[in-house]
């Protein structure tokens, strides 16, 4: 979740560093992997040519004994974005898609709408409008029929963007549940039947599918983070509704195919100048993001990173050298603890010869985390000192008596209020979403708000319940 954890597709960007990183990639998974407390990986090298490589490490879930394999599939999270991108330019080299025209000249739903006017090339590149809270707010999972991506559409076309469409960049999915779409009214196909035959196929990705609301016992299982642990998912779901945007399954020997494909400088799945103007800034307000892919121009790299729930991702190319690098993780982070994304970073900075000196002290993430947690704690411990010191709390009196014993339930309906509308906001996500990506921070935040103020409660219950004569 990166934001969901707001966009977590920049933490790459930011995180490289002017420090060559030493040793092989399998001496740092020795060393980083157990802190990280993912299960399991698996990642891909390619170079130059048809040369690529790829290792794996750990089990598909903690405790069991299925070893996690190159061509195990894992779910991608948001590279999955890259897929949906690359479709839409295939319809637009077949002159079925205007990148310029509007979205309404392609789905009627929109029409009339203030979402109306956004353009493809908006939507690609995240300029639309929509904010990334927007498009966390609702991760429509339960949902698996066939026309749900005709149904999310409808549901977003009549939401007001953030801001004027093409005026700021900002990462939203609400953008690519509605190229899902776009994808299944100008092809005539349904969604995974024209990724299957228009993508993975040709490509050779026989270890990958699109998600569609079944269980695959194939798959790697997801974990997500529970107060310094990892908890596996009790099932291998995919989800149909997150397709577009996050729901492509693919093992890293598959990715390997796909970048190498992505950087043959070849026309076959999408011309050659179709691909490098994916990889290219889309706009003069999108310097930093394609179509589907962010790209660094410092070092030259164009990369997507990843987060379902469960799972944490990143692919990442340099195309000029032909050589790029895939990390799947069966775990999500915590905040602070747990967190994968130094070791998939380092995996990344190790294949391709990128610099890299690590992500630093984790010290405040921690202690925030930690703090949290303790939260709901200290006011049931609270609870009991008010119980044993009704009397001295029963004894208060006059005006200085009443304010410190209503005061703290003003504070703490502040706090509830703070805890779950404003922070949900920082993290960009629904706090729904957040209990779907980390479970344990969902929960101190609701269990802090409410216990906050039923401590407050029982304060005054304890003063004005006085037992009868």
């Amino acid at each position: 979740m990166r934001g969901i954890l707001a966009v977590i597709g920049l933490v790459f960007a930011f995180a490289v560093q002017a420090n060559v990183p030493r040793g092989t990639i399998e001496s740092f998974i020795d060393r980083e992997m157990p802190a990280s407390g993912t299960p399991g990986l698996a990642y891909a090298v390619v170079q130059a040519g048809a040369d690529k490589k790829a290792g794996a490490r750990g089990v598909k879930r903690a405790g069991g004994e299925a070893a996690i394999t190159p061509d195990t599939p894992f779910i991608t999270g948001s590279i999955s974005k890259s897929f949906t991108a690359l479709a839409v330019m295939q319809l637009v080299e077949a002159g079925k898609i205007d990148l310029d025209a509007e979205i309404s000249q392609y789905l009627a739903e929109f029409s009339g709408q203030p979402a109306g006017t956004i353009t493809i090339r908006q939507l690609l590149s995240h300029t639309s409008g929509f904010s990334t809270y927007q498009g966390n707010v609702s991760h429509t999972e339960g949902s698996q029929g066939g026309e749900v991506f005709a149904q999310q559409a409808a549901a977003i076309a009549t939401l007001t963007p953030a801001y004027a469409p093409g005026t700021r960049w900002e990462y939203s999915n609400q953008n690519y549940k509605i190229l899902g779409r776009l994808i299944e009214v100008v092809s005539g196909q349904s969604f995974i039947g024209y990724i299957t035959g228009n993508i993975l196929e040709p490509v050779g990705m026989r270890n990958s599918f699109v998600s569609d609301g079944k269980d695959h016992a194939e798959m790697a299982t997801g974990h997500r983070p529970w107060f310094g642990s990892k908890r596996p998912l009790a099932r291998n779901s995919t989800h149909l509704a997150t397709a577009p945007q996050g729901g492509i399954v693919a093992s890293a020997s598959d990715l390997a195919l796909y970048m190498q494909t992505m950087m043959n400088g070849e026309d076959d799945i999408l011309s050659a100048e179709g691909k490098a103007a994916m990889m290219s800034p889309a706009s003069d307000i999108s310097p930093n993001y394609g179509f589907g892919w962010f790209l660094d121009p410092d070092d030259g790299t164009v990369f997507h990173s990843g987060a379902s729930p469960g799972f944490e991702t990143l692919l990442t190319m340099v195309p000029a050298e032909q050589k790029g690098a895939a990390v799947l993780v069966n775990a999500g982070s915590g905040i602070g603890f747990g967190e994968s994304i130094e070791l998939r970073n380092g995996i990344t900075a190790r294949a391709i010869g990128l610099d890299y000196n690590g992500e630093g002290s984790r010290f405040w993430q921690k202690a925030m985390f930690v703090g949290l947690a303790l939260l709901p704690v200290l006011y049931l411990v609270s609870m009991v000192w008010a119980w044993r010191h009704r009397a001295q709390l029963r004894a208060k009196s006059g005006a200085s008596g009443l304010f410190s014993l209503w005061f703290p339930l003003l504070t703490t309906i502040g706090a509830a209020v703070f805890l779950l509308v404003f922070v949900p906001q920082i993290f960009a996500a629904s706090l729904p979403t957040i209990g779907l990506f980390q479970p344990d921070t969902g929960l101190a935040i609701v269990a802090a708000a409410a216990l906050g103020v039923l401590w407050a409660i029982f304060r005054l219950g304890v003063v004005y319940t006085k037992p009868a004569k």
